[in-house]
């Protein structure tokens, strides 16, 4: 009822066991955050290959949920098949800003800067009129991420990449994310990640697998 042979999970692996010292071959699939990562890794890796896309491309907010994914995409894809986009508003903080440019540079991928300041302030005023009185709230709050779906989208059909959402399942779950906005994309690589382990990956990918 022992272990004698385990392969790697997750990629190719070829081993001759001998199992004449034992009549039982237990398997036992491990919990762990390395497995995590390389099952989300290979995941996006066959997406890619399967569907024909060659390189990828996601916004970089400065947060760790697109952290954790362009560190997937790389490990995937490679640095120079990852294309990460900077798209700062009036809301944007230097820190946020400086952040995801700080990652671009870590993991060695092309970072685009492309602010979304003219185009927002050029959509909320074609309903200057028509919202005239009423308070700003959350639909002046949800152009932004739809003006930059709209704007990896465009990357995205223009270069052939592939475009990757990076909401958690915990925001899913609950339904904080926005529509044609930030849930826009052709692959959500975190989806079934809630955020607790989305930091572990995070913690892992610092320390171990970096």
């Amino acid at each position: 009822g022992e272990l004698i042979a385990q392969l790697p999970g997750f990629r190719e692996e070829e081993v001759i066991v001998d199992t004449d010292a034992t009549s039982t071959i237990e398997f036992r699939e491990g919990k762990t955050t390395e497995e995590l990562f390389e099952a989300l890794s290979l995941g996006l890796r066959d997406y890619l290959r399967k569907c024909n896309f060659k390189s990828a491309v996601l916004g970089l907010s400065g947060g760790v949920d697109s952290a954790v994914v362009a560190a997937i995409a790389v490990d995937a894809l490679g640095a120079e098949n990852v294309v990460g986009v900077s798209m700062p508003s009036p809301y944007s903080s230097r820190g946020s800003i400086d952040d995801a440019l700080a990652l671009a540079r870590n993991l060695g991928i092309k970072c685009l800067e492309i602010p979304i300041t003219d185009s927002f302030k050029a959509f909320k005023a074609q309903f200057s009129e028509i919202f005239k009185g009423l308070p700003e709230n959350e639909t002046e709050e949800n152009m932004q991420p739809r003006l930059r779906a709209m704007t990896l989208m465009a990357l995205s059909n223009k270069f052939g990449h592939l475009l990757l959402t990076t909401g958690n399942k915990s925001e899913l779950a609950v339904g904080y994310c926005t529509m044609y906005g930030d849930m826009a994309g052709g692959l959500a690589v975190i989806s079934d990640v809630p955020k607790t382990m989305v930091y572990e990956l995070a913690r892992w990918i610092n320390s171990d697998y970096a």
